[in-house]
């Protein structure tokens, strides 16, 4: 037995089992579009051509019958989804009911009349007769294809597997159509042929049966199975399309055959594996079987669980939760990057990014934005703003900066409760598309229970630094008892000394005594190094002239370290005692990164209604990520002996009075800092 024999056996047996197990899946309780009798007698008959074609042959004459009546019943198979019953009545109706009919006539006289051929006396008489059933069989395949554009076009998909029948039975006589016309073309019907018919029956089972159970026992195919299975049936696809390539090509170059045959399939397999490892196909692929396979975009218990896998721990390494919260987000839309903005006051200020940089600027005033996404908790599409679709207050309220970056596509508003605690930012996916009700769904739960993990780190964190204000305060109040113990010896030694500062037995406990308290006392110290935490005290604010208190306390260090102060005279709104708190933490920092013998600068100025004072070292500089997560925030030091209180306090203090702090470094470059207090203009002027 020759390959291609087997082949046809091996195929046809199993299109034969696979309509047999259509056949045994056919419910019962009438929840079929179709009467169960016709699609079991469909069914019943094409398993019996494909027993036919692995039995008795493709030629004989029983099995080109049992093939015309194969495509008889699913012709009338269509007619029942496309609903040529329901319509039979009007003009239209009788149209319709003409053209299956024509259809399916040719479908049997193409039979009828290869059959005829066989029996003719001539060669010449079968030949003619054979090409005219060949003829009637295309017509018959055209019509049919035609007939299901047609149903396709006006059949919806309500659930009960109308339109996956429709697209099985497309692809049967599109198969046909291709075998049919390479046997046109080829004056001839080659095994391969034959094995193409029974590979795109094989093919077209599956939708059908899956058609069968949604519309019964409903069953649930995952999306990655679908996308892995369409893999499958895609290489069988150009396994075949290149059988019957490389056959047409052996006989058309002759003698240059394997070469011509070699380079179509190293070019076409190479053409198709660089276009699978594409993102593009990858999303489209996704696309396309969410789409037109499933009656919802998303697999939300899949969905919801990556989401949540990710928030633990993406590919098993680690990661700040901010990033984290980012990729979930970005994964469930195929968003290749992101980036998180937080609510800073009335402004935002960027907390994370995934697989994106930055923005260098955050240009404009963010207000509208954070009002706008806290009061309509809206998935802002930012094409529809660009193509001027959005509606007028969400286009008013989106920042310039944010249309000027081409791959932003999406706003996801995280949302705790009533408020807004950040925005992020989605990238353009692979697949440009525009958002619909089930994207909005489901990045607007997304968004909540994000929003949620910030919040519950947020009061974590508080929660830590309370705790750690208490044992500091705890730590104090020990320190502040053996304090006391000191000062009552002290006190003691003092009122003993008026009665016995002439015995010399007592001056000398006396000395012992001191040394020994001035010891504790010296370790005490040690131990604090800071003034106690609290709430900054402010007393009454007036005006101070900041250019003397920069020279005065510039002059006080210099025996420590080279220190200049400078600028111009400015008067500032401001309580002198905390002011003069706030340069001493500041100046000490900037001494302490700088190198021996290079100085800090103090620069005085005005700029509009603020007072600057700006404190610049040429030290090792902080990081970005220091300055924003650590810098002010108490107990964190990069000083293996500090407390990490001091810009902490300093930006409370500035804050008290109605300034602010800002801060400008650069690894191995230096820092500034800059205060800017209210100015006091009436002093000037009168000065």
């Amino acid at each position: 037995m020759s390959a291609g024999a087997t082949a046809i056996i091996l195929i046809h047996a199993v299109v034969a089992l696979l309509f047999c197990g259509i056949v045994l899946s056919i419910p019962r309780d009438g929840s079929l579009a179709v009467p169960r009798w016709l699609l079991m007698t469909a069914a019943v008959i094409t398993a019996l051509w494909a027993l036919a074609t692995a039995g008795i042959g493709r030629d004989d004459p029983a099995t080109g019958l049992v093939d015309a009546a194969r495509d008889a019943s699913w012709l009338a198979v269509l007619a029942v989804l496309d609903g040529v019953s329901a319509a039979r009545r009007g003009a239209e109706g009788r149209a319709r009911l003409t053209a299956y009919g024509v259809t399916a006539a040719c479908f049997l006289l193409s039979a009828g009349t290869a059959v005829a051929g066989q029996l003719a006396a001539t060669p010449a008489v079968t030949a003619l007769v054979e090409s005219t059933a060949l003829t009637l069989r295309m017509l018959a395949i055209v019509a049919a294809l035609v007939l299901v554009q047609r149903a396709a076009a006006t059949v919806a998909d309500d659930g009960n597997g109308r339109r996956a029948i429709i697209v099985a039975l497309g692809l049967v006589w599109a198969g046909d159509a291709i075998v049919y016309g390479l046997a046109w073309i080829g004056d001839g019907f080659p095994a391969i042929l034959t094995v193409t018919r029974g590979a795109v029956m094989a093919v077209a089972a599956p939708p059908i049966l899956v058609a069968i159970h949604r519309a019964g026992a409903p069953v649930r195919v995952s999306r990655s199975v679908t996308l892995k299975a369409a893999a499958v049936v895609g290489v069988g696809l150009y396994v075949l399309i290149s059988t019957v390539a490389m056959s047409y090509l052996g006989t058309l170059a002759g003698s240059h055959a394997p070469i011509a045959q070699t380079a179509f399939v190293f070019g076409t397999a190479a053409s198709l594996l660089t276009l699978a490892s594409t993102p593009w196909l990858r999303g489209w692929a996704k696309v396309f079987v969410a789409k037109h396979l499933f009656r919802h975009r998303y697999d939300y218990r899949s969905e919801w669980m990556r989401f949540t896998a990710t928030l633990g721990a993406p590919d098993g390494r680690p990661a700040p939760l901010a990033e984290r919260i980012v990729q979930a987000v970005a994964d469930m839309t195929a968003s290749p990057a992101g980036l998180l903005l937080m609510a800073n006051g009335e402004g935002l200020a960027v907390a994370a990014t995934w697989r994106c940089d930055a923005p260098d600027t955050l240009a404009g005033d963010a207000g509208a934005l954070l009002a706008h996404l806290a009061g309509s908790a809206r998935i802002v599409d930012l094409d529809q703003v660009r193509d001027g679709v959005a509606p007028a207050t969400e286009s008013a309220a989106i920042p310039e900066w944010l249309l000027a970056r081409d791959d932003a596509w999406a706003l996801v508003p995280l949302l705790h409760g009533e408020r807004l605690i950040g925005v992020i930012v989605l990238t353009r996916p692979p697949i440009p598309r525009p958002l619909d009700w089930e994207d909005f769904d489901l990045l607007g739960a997304a968004g909540r229970q994000a929003a949620s993990y910030l919040a519950e780190e947020a009061a974590h964190d508080a929660l830590v630094e309370a705790q750690r204000f208490e044992e500091f305060n705890r730590r104090f109040a020990f320190i502040m008892h053996d304090l006391k113990n000191l000062v009552s010896q002290m006190a003691l030694v003092a009122r003993n000394a008026e009665r016995h500062a002439d015995n010399p037995d007592f001056r000398a406990d006396m000395v012992a005594t001191l040394q020994d308290t001035s010891q504790r006392m010296t370790l005490l110290l040690s131990r604090l190094s800071q003034r106690v935490v609290g709430a900054p005290a402010v007393a009454a604010r007036g005006s101070v002239a900041v250019l003397a208190l920069a020279e005065r306390m510039a002059d006080a260090r210099r025996a420590q370290h080279p220190i200049h102060a400078g600028g111009a005279e400015a008067w500032a709104v401001a309580d002198a005692s905390a002011l003069e708190t706030i340069l001493d933490h500041v100046i000490q920092n900037a001494v302490e990164a700088s190198a021996p013998g290079v100085p800090v600068t103090l620069l005085v100025g005005a700029r509009g209604n603020d007072v600057t004072i700006e404190v610049t070292d040429r030290g090792h500089g902080m990081t970005p990520a220091f300055i924003r997560d650590g810098l002010f925030r108490p107990f964190v030091s990069r000083k293996p002996t500090g407390f990490g209180l001091g810009a902490f306090e300093a930006r409370q203090l500035v804050e008290a009075m109605g300034g602010r702090l800002e801060v400008e470094s650069r690894e191995g470059v230096g820092t500034c800092f800059r205060i800017a207090l209210p100015r006091c203009a009436a002093v000037e002027a009168a000065a």
